[in-house]
């Protein structure tokens, strides 16, 4: 069947699509709110098209979907058939140098603030992180470097001030004068930057920008907005690994047509169940309260999660899922799995299965 002819036969509905070149590899995995559109996006002429985009079109000779009921599980079940076939177009989610660490080496006379793609646990250093895009991750690392004036050009000197301390970015670090007290302060408060525990710092960018501004020096302006997007982005990834981690009992539900919701039963990065289910149902309400208490229970004793970067994707989108436009969601506390009096939990799911 010719492939036009093909995507005219796909539903408007969530799923995954799977392209596949001559050979009948996967060359490609992607997600889609509504398939027929976003696949026949892919033979539209367009501008926009990437190089990349125009170069998969070229090998794309056959395609397979997979249909799901929400975009939330289409989202997941690209990640998870990206991670196990790992196909050649989609290099992001599979390479590991994707994903990075923002590390503190704390064995140093001014330890030092620096990006990795390695995670070394009990090392003695301080970790943060991961991260997908390292580029950002660098671009950030550097604008506190420079923001907080520890941007040294030469560290071991020991004597000569070194170029960056003459532009304004070193506070002196290659001469050896700066008492590690000082410099415990300012990285203290990098620390706390990067834990979005003390964010005073972006008031101060944002000050300097609109001064900047006021001056005419755009070039200076500039380059603090970017300060300003590059740190943005790190409180966002701490703020998707610190909800991961809290390993919450996490109860969601999404309405789909015709009176029928599906329930997704959320613990860390996983979801441990789902299931679709007329609202209208007998005792709705009690068979959510049974899974509830069945597959949480049998969850609370695990190890507790520490979000590594083959965890982060499935993070990032249950994260993303629950505090975007969605958000109709309950957290389930351990005490309410164990105590005998069930109150508080049924009215939450009554609260939850409630029409918007």
């Amino acid at each position: 069947m010719d492939l036009k002819e093909k995507v005219k036969n796909l539903p408007l509905t969530p799923g995954v699509y799977l392209m596949k070149d001559s050979a009948g590899q996967i060359i490609y995995v992607g997600k889609a709110k509504n398939l027929k559109n976003r696949v026949r996006s892919y033979f539209q002429h367009s501008k926009a098209h990437s190089k990349k985009t125009i170069k998969l079109v070229s090998t794309l000779k056959d395609f397979d979907y997979i249909l799901t009921d929400t975009e939330f599980e289409a989202f997941l079940l690209e990640c998870q058939l990206i991670k196990e076939i790992k196909p050649f177009f989609n290099w992001k989610m599979k390479n590991p140098q994707n994903y990075s660490y923002i590390v503190v080496k704390m064995d140093e006379r001014y330890p030092s603030l620096e990006v990795t793609n390695v995670y070394i646990e009990n090392d003695g250093n301080l970790y943060f992180g991961p991260f997908i895009s390292k580029s950002a991750v660098e671009k950030a690392v550097q604008g506190i470097k420079e923001f907080f004036k520890i941007s040294c050009s030469n560290r071991s000197s020991g004597g000569s001030p070194c170029l960056n301390h003459s532009l304004g970015l070193c506070i002196g670090l290659c001469t050896g004068k700066v008492s590690r007290e000082k410099y415990d302060k300012i990285l203290n408060r990098i620390i706390a930057l990067i834990k979005g525990n003390d964010l005073s710092p972006f008031a101060e960018m944002e000050e300097k920008m609109a001064a900047a501004a006021e001056q005419l020096d755009f070039e200076l302006a500039a380059k603090y907005k970017g300060y300003l997007e590059v740190i943005s982005f790190l409180h966002y990834k701490e703020d998707v690994i610190d909800f991961a981690e809290a390993n919450q009992n996490i109860v969601t539900i999404e309405f789909l047509d015709d009176g029928i919701f599906k329930l997704f039963l959320i613990k860390g990065n996983r979801v441990l169940f789902s299931e679709k289910y007329l609202l209208e149902g007998t005792d709705v309400d009690v068979t959510v309260k049974s899974n509830i208490l069945t597959f949480f229970k049998g969850a609370r004793d695990e190890t507790p999660l520490i979000v590594h970067k083959e965890d982060l994707d499935e993070a990032q989108i249950i994260y993303s899922y629950l505090t975007g436009n969605h958000g109709r969601y309950v957290l389930i506390p351990d005490a309410w799995l164990t105590t005998q009096d069930h109150t508080l939990m049924d009215d939450a799911i009554l609260k939850l299965l409630s029409k918007p």
